[in-house]
């Protein structure tokens, strides 16, 4: 027997008035949490959209759109030294003038954490986010999402309320697994990316290929993160490592290319002694200087389906969110080759 609840039959769904009676604040505060507008501390926005979200309040974004002067913005957030962030950027522009909408930049710094990039859209009046590889909690997107159309790009979510264009990173990290065995490396290590589900996926599709391959208990996994000088600080602990891996497959380019920094200046040789791959095929990895092999994301049909589900949204085409997945592939380059089969391990001391 399904026993139910038969008021939500007979009463309307809730208002802003009825969630600022139930976060114990004013309707005009309310409407300055909802709008981004400065006002509110960081303390009430959290409290005011947890209320709303408990509410099942939902902003009828479209009947607010009526209301005002369109501004056809759409915020995008970036992570100021991510070579990839910015070749999404530059596809995001290019589909958004295709769309006959304009975008705003908000950076992420140590600075200037997420929460106030997006806080710095919405007082620009975007009218849609799109999050590049997007640090916040589940709970906080949930509350933005309720407010206007959100596009998570790069990351799953897991929730029904916002837009998600990613690529299979557990796939992707499993290829760059497949092409080292293929090449003769049974001690492959893998750099992290620190937290984050981003870093927890690709860490994933790691340990996966590796037991796959019956390599489970070679699998070794150095604390890292997504700049060149975690990069060398795990080459460091690499190198310490007895034996020695042959092969490692780091967080991201920018990872990899510390480390491939930090075994030359010891003389190790990549790929003769030692091979690297990275992920993301940022611009640089292409250049002949690097040559890195690594996973490429394919940055601009992620950013052309961001855009497009932002506009989708915001013109009424859908209304229901959903979630797509694309396939990355492999882009093999300089950085590895066939396992040495000399002992390196007094070279590395």
């Amino acid at each position: 027997m399904c026993v139910t609840d038969p008021s939500p039959m007979t009463s309307s769904p809730p208002t802003m008035k009825d969630v600022a009676s139930a976060a114990g604040v004013s309707k005009a505060l309310v409407s300055i949490v909802f709008r981004g507008a400065p006002g509110a501390s960081e303390a009430t926005r959290e409290h005011v959209f947890k209320v709303a979200a408990d509410l099942g309040y939902r902003a009828n974004r479209t009947a607010s759109l009526l209301k005002l002067r369109r501004t056809k913005h759409l915020g995008v957030t970036m992570q100021v030294r991510s070579s990839f962030h910015a070749e999404l950027v530059e596809a995001i522009q290019e589909a958004a003038d295709d769309a006959g909408y304009k975008i705003v930049l908000s950076t992420v710094t140590p600075t200037h954490d997420e929460q106030r990039a997006v806080e710095t859209l919405l007082e620009f009046r975007c009218e849609s986010l799109i999050l590049l590889g997007s640090g916040l909690p589940g709970p906080s997107l949930d509350a933005l999402a309720r407010t206007l159309p959100v596009v998570l790009v790069g990351r799953r979510a897991g929730l029904a309320t916002l837009d998600v264009v990613r690529s299979a990173d557990d796939v992707g990290q499993q290829r760059a697994v497949d092409h080292l065995v293929q090449q003769g490396h049974t001690r492959i290590a893998h750099v992290d990316g620190g937290r984050g589900v981003i870093s927890a996926d690709r860490r994933r599709g790691y340990r996966t290929a590796m037991r796959r391959h019956r390599l489970g208990p070679q699998a070794v996994i150095l604390p890292g993160g997504p700049t060149e000088q975690d990069g060398w600080q795990a080459a460091g602990e690499l190198l310490g490592l007895d034996p020695v891996p042959t092969a490692v497959t780091a967080f991201n380019d920018q990872c990899a290319l510390g480390v491939i920094s930090r075994l030359s200046t010891v003389g190790w040789s990549v790929p003769a002694d030692f091979s690297v791959t990275g992920y993301d095929d940022a611009p640089f990895a292409r250049l002949a200087t690097v040559d890195l092999t690594t996973v490429s994301q394919d940055a601009a049909a992620q950013s052309r389906r961001a855009v497009r589900a932002a506009v989708e949204r915001l013109e009424g085409l859908r209304e229901q969110p959903d979630e797509t997945v694309l396939m990355p592939r492999l882009v093999v380059r300089g950085t590895t080759g066939p396992a040495p089969t000399s002992a390196r391990g007094a070279r590395a001391r």
